[in-house]
């Protein structure tokens, strides 16, 4: 049960690094298939992911991050998240390494990202949490991508 001292998150690993993302914000865990390809898109932008009949953009966060792109594998997910914006709710499909699990995280643990010296722009991280000698990196989402980057993201999942 969740309390006002806690949180439920969603950890996935993209290369050796553990991130998380509120329960919230993920509507659905999909297995991995290839988008459907949209020319002249961002490198990040892999193009649509049908999900229910529903075109959702999808990106690459290993390459949004700055990371390298890496070949999808069998545990390779697509998280359906729905972000809020300032007027509305943009869906948007992440494709991650690996799901780890869903977990309960005290929010008295959450430290902010600039005291630590992560590697990630604080900008787009709400906190950290230590874990086993390593980081939990909770990420805002919404944070990641810029005002442009939503002007493109959001009108393509309306084209399906």
């Amino acid at each position: 049960m969740n309390t006002a001292h806690e949180i439920q998150v969603v950890e996935f690993g993209i290369g050796e690094e553990v991130f998380a993302v509120p329960v919230g914000l993920v509507r659905e865990i999909l297995d991995h298939k290839p988008p459907f390809q949209v020319p002249n898109g961002p490198d990040y932008f892999l193009g649509l992911t049908d999900v229910r009949g529903q075109g959702v953009p999808t990106v690459d966060l290993r390459v949004r991050l700055g990371l390298p792109a890496a070949e999808p594998t069998l545990a390779t997910r697509i998280l359906i998240l729905d972000i809020p914006l300032a007027d509305r709710m943009l869906s948007l499909g992440v494709v991650i390494d690996k799901v780890l699990s869903v977990a309960t995280i005290e929010t008295a643990r959450i430290e902010s990202a600039p005291d630590i010296g992560v590697r990630w722009k604080s900008d787009y991280i709400t906190g950290v949490v230590r874990n086993d000698g390593g980081f939990i990196v909770i990420i805002d989402v919404a944070s990641i991508f810029t005002a442009q980057d939503v002007q493109l993201l959001d009108p393509m999942a309306k084209v399906a």
